[in-house]
C-alpha cells in the first residue's frame, strides 16, 4: 500500500490541463480561464460624479452660503460641453463625467435652487463624490488570472472590461463504468440479492460538479469480456471512471479485464480508510482511475482524488487539498498505520468555534451519513488517541466550481 498523499501526487503528475476553447462570457460560469484576462477598456474611463448634485469649484463653496450660477448640466452618459468658471456651476447626474474647470459635486440635498440662482448650504472639498478615471481598473491591467475558475463576481467583471468572449479550458470528458452482476439502475426490477446502484449516478453529479463532462457507459456485468466491450465505449474520454472489481476477489475482474487490452496500473490498494482498493493506470494514452464499489468508499476517494485529478486537467491554479483545522466534538481512539476520513457534522459551539463531530457508526456502506455530513476528518496513519476539543483537520464536502 502506498499513502495518500504519494497517490494524488503519482495521479495528479499523469495528467496535463487539457486544450482551450472560446466560449461566450455569458455560458462562462464554473470555468476555468485558460489565460489572463486584461482590461480592454478605462473604468471609469473619466472622473464621474458619484451622486446628483451640482459639479462646482471648490474654491467658490469654501465659505458657505455661496451663490453660483448654473449654466448647464450633465446627465449620465452626455457630457457639459462647456468649462465651469468662477461663480459656476452645473447639475450633474450619478454617472456623468465632470466638467472641465469643476473638481468636487455639492449633493443636491445641500442646495437651494431657484431658477439658474444656486444656494450651496454646505461646501465640499475638492474630489467630494468624484469617481477619478480608471478608480476600477485601467486598461491592460489583468483583472481575472488563468487557472481561475469564474464566480458570478467574475462574468460581472469580465463583461465590465469589455470581453464578450473568455478563452477557458476544455471540460474533462469522464467515461463512468460501473461493475457488478448485484447492481441495478434505480427503478428497474429488483432480482434476490442484488441491490440499487447509486455510485455511477452519485460519480456522475460529482464530476459535474467539478467542472466535467460525464459519459455514463452503465453497469459491466462480472464477464470479463462484457466489461472489456464496455470499457470501450470510454474511448476517446479524458478519464476513464471504473466503480468496482478493483479488489483481489475472484469477480474483481477490473484489473484482469483491461490488462488484456493494455492497461498499465501505476499503482493499486492506498492507506487510507475508506478507499483501500483504488487503482490508477493508463489503457493507451487514456488515463484510468479505478474506485472502490462501496458507496461511501468511491465518493471519499472522489474527494482525494478525482477532484484534484479533473481540477488539474482543467488548468486550476491551486489544486492543493484544502484542510481546515477546527475542534474535535468526541473522544477518538489510536489509529491504525491507515489515514483515516471519518464523516462528521460541523457545528459552532457558543464561543464560535467549529466543532467537528463524526457519526458513530461509519460503515463504508452507509450513504445516509455521507448525506448529513458536513466534513471529512482526516486522521493521519498511526495518530495517538484524540479527545474531545483537540483540534483536527478536517476536509469540506464541497466539490462545486460554481461560486457567488
Amino acid at each position: 500500500m502506498i499513502s495518500v498523499a504519494a497517490a494524488r501526487e503519482r495521479i495528479l503528475a499523469a495528467l496535463a490541463p487539457l486544450a482551450a476553447e472560446t466560449i461566450g462570457v455569458a455560458e462562462a460560469l464554473g470555468r476555468v480561464l485558460a489565460e489572463d484576462v486584461t482590461a480592454r477598456v478605462t473604468q471609469p474611463p473619466a472622473a464621474v460624479s458619484a451622486m446628483d448634485g451640482y459639479a462646482v469649484r471648490a474654491v467658490d463653496v469654501a465659505a458657505v452660503p455661496a451663490v453660483l450660477r448654473q449654466i448647464g448640466e450633465a446627465p449620465a452618459g452626455r457630457a457639459f460641453g462647456g468649462r465651469v468658471g468662477a461663480g459656476e456651476c452645473v447639475r450633474i447626474y450619478t454617472g456623468a463625467p465632470l466638467p472641465d474647470g469643476a473638481d468636487t459635486i455639492v449633493i443636491q440635498e445641500n442646495v437651494a435652487a431657484d431658477g439658474t440662482r444656486i444656494t450651496v448650504r454646505e461646501g465640499a472639498p475638492p474630489g467630494r463624490y468624484v469617481r477619478p478615471a480608471g478608480l476600477d481598473f485601467r486598461s491592460g491591467e489583468v483583472g481575472l488570472p488563468a487557472g481561475r475558475a469564474l464566480t458570478v463576481r467574475d462574468i460581472g467583471l469580465a463583461a465590465a472590461m469589455n470581453w464578450p468572449w473568455l478563452k477557458v479550458r476544455r471540460r474533462p470528458r469522464v467515461a463512468i463504468l460501473a461493475t457488478g452482476d448485484e447492481i441495478v439502475m434505480p427503478g428497474e426490477p429488483l432480482a434476490p440479492n442484488q441491490i440499487v446502484s447509486s455510485n455511477g449516478l452519485a460519480l456522475a453529479a460529482f464530476v459535474q460538479a467539478c467542472g466535467g463532462s460525464p459519459i455514463n457507459l452503465g453497469i459491466a456485468p462480472d464477464s470479463i469480456e462484457a466489461l472489456q466491450a464496455m470499457a470501450a465505449g470510454g474511448r476517446g474520454a479524458d478519464l476513464l471512471l471504473t466503480i468496482g472489481g478493483a479488489s483481489v476477489g475472484d469477480h474483481d475482474l477490473v484489473q484482469r479485464a483491461l490488462g488484456a487490452k493494455g492497461l498499465a496500473v501505476d499503482f493499486w490498494q492506498i492507506a487510507m480508510r475508506p478507499g483501500k482498493p483504488l487503482m490508477f493506470g493508463r489503457i493507451g494514452e487514456t488515463p484510468m482511475l479505478g474506485l472502490p464499489g462501496n458507496p461511501v468508499s468511491s465518493l471519499v476517494c472522489a474527494v482525494v482524488f478525482l477532484r484534484p485529478a479533473l481540477f488539474r486537467m482543467l488548468g486550476v491554479a491551486d489544486v492543493t487539498e484544502r484542510r481546515e483545522t477546527v475542534v474535535l466534538g468526541i473522544d477518538l481512539p489510536e489509529n491504525d498505520r491507515r489515514e483515516d476520513y471519518l464523516r462528521a457534522r460541523l457545528a459552532a459551539d457558543s464561543g464560535g468555534r467549529r466543532i467537528a463531530t463524526p457519526f458513530a457508526k461509519q460503515d463504508s456502506s452507509m450513504l445516509s451519513t455521507l448525506a448529513r455530513a458536513d466534513c471529512l476528518v482526516v486522521r493521519p496513519p498511526h495518530a495517538p488517541p484524540a479527545k474531545a476539543g483537540d483540534p483536527v483537520d478536517i476536509l469540506r464536502l464541497e466539490g462545486s466550481l460554481i461560486a457567488l
